[in-house]
């Protein structure tokens, strides 16, 4: 599933925001589509305007409650709908991750089809600049590969400049994908909204805090373009022309 909203405020109306030609909505569907790691794709919001761009390009949309504190509560909202029942994983790709990879699909549905953990997420290298950036969400994982923190925050703290090395190899860089096992999909969202989860605002604090295992499959990739801002999305534009050149 797609979660998409209109209400985001660094990129307004972003899921309508036009790239090469489509709104971004409709870009991250054909992307998930051509990946062809998932039985079906679904875009779920609370609009009736993306709701309008995902029929016009002949996606399945889902009308969905315009009060949800994230995307995975939108999304159990529909995973909850009788025609999606027999699925008894469910993956939530965000709206605004067009590049996203087939192995990084691939890689966070195993973390929940393995039993290593019934939530799943993917996470790459971090470089010196992604710490260092609070629109980079970075995650700490236990030996066991479970998540033990996410933050926006440079984390481990460095508290030795000698030690710099050391933090990048610990610190991942995580990208915005999850796989639910069913159970554990309804557990999330039956939590009430965590006040880690409000201050950083990063929803997948609230079944950490929970003691939900959230397990994390790393993967030796280039992270793909995240559109938060006006730049990011010049940038995407920029790679979409230069992957689709000829």
């Amino acid at each position: 599933m797609i979660p998409a909203r209109l209400g985001a405020t660094r990129l307004p109306r972003k899921p309508l925001r036009l790239l090469g030609g489509e709104p971004l909505v409709v870009r991250v569907w054909q992307r998930v589509m051509r990946l062809e790691v998932t039985e079906r794709c679904v875009i779920a919001t609370d609009s009736p305007e993306v709701s309008q761009a995902a029929a016009t390009a002949g996606a399945e949309c889902v009308l969905t409650s315009a009060h949800h504190p994230s995307g995975t509560d939108r999304v159990a909202e529909v995973a909850r709908l009788p025609q999606f029942q027999p699925y008894d994983i469910i993956v939530n790709i965000q709206g605004d991750e067009p590049f996203v990879s087939q192995s990084m699909v691939q890689r966070a549905v195993e973390v929940v089809a393995c039993g290593r953990a019934p939530l799943g997420t993917v996470a790459v290298a971090a470089t010196a600049e992604a710490l260092a950036d609070p629109h980079v969400v970075k995650v700490v994982c236990a030996d066991d590969g479970r998540a033990m923190y996410f933050s926006r925050g440079a984390i481990p703290y460095l508290r030795n400049a000698s030690d710099g090395e050391l933090a990048r190899r610990l610190a991942k860089q995580h990208i915005g994908l999850y796989a639910y096992a069913r159970e554990a999909l309804a557990a999330w969202v039956a939590l009430p909204e965590h006040p880690l989860e409000r201050v950083e605002r990063l929803e997948q604090l609230r079944p950490l805090a929970a003691g939900i295992p959230l397990g994390v499959a790393l993967v030796d990739e280039t992270p793909p373009i995240g559109i938060d801002t006006e730049d990011d999305l010049v940038r995407a534009n920029e790679r979409w022309s230069q992957l689709n050149a000829g």
